[in-house]
């Protein structure tokens, strides 16, 4: 089976045809992981801050005498 000038050269851009939509493949996961990758660094900045702020609050709330009467219930407030 011999080759022509044109089927190879048919091939060849088959070829190149198929690679210039790899890399175009390519680029948009490139892009989407970038774009994931930040949303999910975003979070877990947010969930370090949450969880600092929870930790403070039961440690607040550990400091609290177990019969304390809550913030609305004292007198100093009427």
């Amino acid at each position: 089976m011999s080759h022509t000038k044109t089927d190879d050269d048919a091939r060849v851009t088959k070829l190149e045809e198929l690679t210039f939509f790899q890399e175009e493949r390519l680029r948009a996961l490139d892009a989407a992981l970038t774009a994931q990758q930040l949303q999910m660094d975003r979070l877990e900045h947010d969930l370090a801050k949450a969880s600092i702020l929870i930790r403070a609050l039961r440690e607040k709330l550990e400091q609290q005498p177990d019969n304390a009467l809550p913030p609305h219930f004292m007198p100093e407030r009427w």
